[in-house]
């Protein structure tokens, strides 16, 4: 890990292994499963719900500043807690839950490197017991927007010299052959993707066991898409969790400065009246 540009935000399954019920240690794990955590899960980690804790109920948006310091206060977490997050599906909304507590300003916040998957494939041991963490007060900064784009970024976005749009959903989706993964529900009313936007689905950023690929790797990937590290890039999937997962992997395994995730993606864009598409294979 220490080619990356922040190796401190990964740690191994050893490491977790190792500070697994240290008292400035919380592990959470965040599933698309939601029903995964109960089934079993690293002992001692609390579990959080996406959907419904990672979210606005009522309207699209990510979770509150209110609702976030209720949440992390009652997981027993203070400013100066180390939080590991790892789930299902190679860390998609563990990199949610990433994205969203960086944009509220946590400074010590880690993934564990192949998630769910890898921890059970080695065998290690796992719980069903819900922890009962002791109730903190916790105080979160102002939303950094800076993390986040909304429709209005992207728009401008799409003429500019020196931008790059990374659509990190799977080609059949980025060609309009599929509107979403099977089994999930949040759809649109058209297939495609957003006018010159490059398919490098999220996926293509792991190896088989759910680890990250090595920094080398990984930046040749990118820049064979002409996306390097000078451009201001947006990246994008369906609800923005896939995209949280690449912003990850760009903002803080090789370092790009200028990365913000566009979690209105696909549901947004690809329901919006007046807004041009394209569809097929990358060309």
């Amino acid at each position: 890990m220490a080619d990356y540009a922040h190796p401190e935000a990964l740690v191994s399954t050893d490491w977790v292994d190792e500070h697994k019920g240290e008292d400035n240690v919380v592990l959470v794990e965040v599933d698309v499963d939601t029903n995964a955590y109960s089934e079993g899960h690293v002992p001692g980690a609390i579990g959080w719900d996406w959907n419904t804790q990672l979210c606005d109920t009522v309207q699209r948006d990510i979770i509150s500043k209110e609702n976030l310091e209720k949440l992390l206060g009652a997981a027993g977490i203070s400013a100066d807690t180390t939080i590991v997050l790892y789930g299902d599906n190679n860390n998609w909304f563990a990199a949610w839950a990433f994205w969203q507590l960086k944009m509220y300003g946590h400074q010590d916040v880690r993934i564990m490197n192949g998630g769910r998957k890898k921890w059970l494939a080695e065998g290690r041991e796992v719980s069903t017991d819900t922890p009962t963490p002791g109730v903190t007060n916790y105080t979160a900064s102002a939303v950094d927007n800076s993390l986040r784009a909304f429709l209005s970024d992207v728009k401008s976005i799409l003429p500019v010299n020196g931008t790059a749009l990374v659509d990190v959903r799977s080609p059949d989706e980025f060609s309009g052959k599929l509107l979403s993964p099977p089994g999930l529900p949040e759809t649109c009313q058209r297939g495609g993707h957003i006018p010159g936007a490059s398919s490098i689905p999220w996926g293509k950023a792991c190896n088989e066991d759910g680890t990250f690929k090595s920094a080398d790797e990984l930046r040749e990937l990118y820049a064979s898409h002409g996306v390097t590290s000078d451009k201001n890039i947006i990246a994008y999937c369906r609800i923005g969790e896939r995209s949280s997962h690449s912003w990850y992997v760009l903002k803080y395994l090789l370092g790009f400065e200028n990365v913000r995730n566009y979690d209105g993606s696909w549901t947004e864009w690809g329901n919006l009246v007046g807004a041009a598409i394209e569809t097929g294979e990358e060309r």
